[in-house]
């Protein structure tokens, strides 16, 4: 999401939840499952609009890349389709199936959610749409919405469903934990349970002093101070490093036509430094590494910036791949928008809006009830849903908080963790009923000796958290 994030018209919501009313009730009649001993391919392959990319070994796994044609316009399924890019990490027909997106791009290397591995299930990865290569041509980005997104997950789900006859369950962490939240407000009966790690929830877009007040407590004051500090000099410094910054867009031969100049992206990424270190840096260690500001060369201070937030972030180059997050992020999710008191008139443009990092030849325009809709709807009829948080995450100062009315959902800190945080990472207690409601929710009954750990063991390759590096300010 953006370097922070800064995100239908109620009409749109209440024609989604209309047509999602619709098509949740004719999924009650599925179509009985196929013969189980065919090869798990060619039942995939039988699926219509399934097709084959390729199919990768893995021990103990069959590991498939897909196509799937979906409508660009659910609403309009005669108006095109597009080729939507998800993977099948294919385990038995009898394990339980967890849908995970990260809200970007799908990664085509074999990978296991955590909740994939507590409850040793399948898993179908989804790319989310308008992500290459899964964005229709041309692009409406009209139709780069949150209920057709849904609308994505839902079909995917009913034309797996007979395969995989077994509980459901969807997870992401981040932009992906939004994702499942959302799939589940338009569609609360395709999936048996919710699984969103660091999920931010912007509902008031113009209102964010939950982050300013966030980064006045956050981890040890040395540390914060010491950050500030650099924060500042690269702002003092602007002149000498600007020049090391445009040798530097030189030399890969980037551009900053998006963002309009190269004192804005060079600003833009300055300004995300606070927010990159708390969001990614694992702090225990990282605070001792934050350089003197009195004292570091431009040199030092330069590198340091690089490795923490990235100066090609704002880049063309570096914004290309990111901006369907950036759109969502100034048509309905909303974008954080910190004070940074401690930069004085240092800087010249304030928290930039995703409209700066989108293409001007790409409309956009706020739809504030979007938020407003799914948060009511968390707060009032989640069911089985778990979120967990980290408690050094900026994401995490506005959060969702299921409330009166929610059933069998729950909200869970890891403490000290950042942006990373997950099951393994809360205190004993939580993790334990983390991971038993996890498996309930699965359908997987297990000893209560094994409750509080995963049924599968680890596996370094396929475990692997790969905890996207998206620009600074993107969930």
């Amino acid at each position: 999401m953006r370097n922070a994030l800064r995100w239908l018209l109620a009409l749109v919501v209440l024609i989604g939840t209309v047509s999602t009313a619709t098509a949740a009730t004719a999924a009650q009649a599925r179509p009985a499952a196929a013969d189980t001993s065919t090869d798990i391919k060619d039942r995939l392959l039988a699926i219509p609009g399934m097709s084959l990319v390729e199919e990768k070994p893995y021990t103990g796994y069959r590991y498939f890349v897909l196509n799937f044609t979906q409508p660009v316009d659910h609403r309009h399924p005669s108006k095109g389709t597009f080729q939507q890019r998800i993977t099948v990490l294919h385990k038995d027909v009898s394990r339980p199936t967890v849908m995970f997106t990260s809200g970007y791009n799908v990664s085509t290397t074999p990978s296991r959610s955590e909740p994939t591995r507590i409850v040793d299930g399948n898993q179908i990865s989804v790319e989310y749409r308008f992500f290459t290569p899964s964005r229709p041509a041309p692009a409406d980005w009209s139709k780069l919405d949150i209920w057709q997104a849904a609308s994505d997950q839902h079909g995917i789900y009913q034309a797996l469903k007979p395969i995989y006859g077994k509980n459901w369950l969807t997870t992401g962490g981040s932009k992906g934990g939004m994702t499942a939240t959302y799939y589940e407000r338009f569609y609360p009966r395709d999936m048996d349970g919710v699984v969103a790690y660091v999920a931010p929830n912007d509902v008031v877009n113009k209102e964010d002093s939950a982050y300013d007040d966030f980064f006045k407590t956050v981890g040890p004051k040395d540390c914060r101070v010491a950050l500030q500090n650099v924060q500042r000099e690269t702002l003092v410094r602007r002149d000498a490093l600007e020049k090391k910054y445009a040798d530097y867009l030189k030399a890969n031969n980037y551009t900053v036509d998006t963002v309009g100049s190269l004192d804005k992206a060079y600003e833009a990424t300055v300004l995300d430094l606070v927010w990159g270190f708390w969001q990614y840096q694992p702090s225990q260690t990282a605070c001792a590494e934050v350089p003197d500001a009195a004292t570091v060369t431009d040199q030092a201070l330069f590198d340091y910036v690089d490795a923490v937030g990235g100066w090609s972030s704002y880049a063309d180059q570096g914004l290309t791949q990111y901006t369907p997050y950036y759109y969502q992020a100034g048509t309905q999710l909303g974008s954080p928008d910190i004070k940074q008191p401690w930069l004085g008139n240092l800087s010249r443009y304030g928290y930039q809006p995703p409209r700066n990092f989108v293409p001007s030849s790409i409309p956009m325009k706020f739809q504030p009830s979007a938020m407003r809709d799914v948060d009511s709807w968390v707060r009032h009829h989640a069911t089985r849903m778990l979120y967990v948080y980290g408690s050094n995450d900026p994401w995490g100062a506005e959060r969702f908080r299921p409330g009166k009315g929610s059933t069998d959902s729950y909200v869970l800190t890891a403490p000290g963790a950042n942006h990373g945080a997950n099951v393994a990472g809360l205190n004993a207690d939580d993790k334990t009923f983390a991971t038993e409601r996890i498996l309930k929710w699965a359908g997987v009954s297990a000893p209560a000796a094994q409750a509080a750990k995963p049924l599968a063991p680890y596996d370094a390759r396929l475990d692997k958290r790969d905890v996207q590096r998206e620009l600074t300010l993107r969930p």
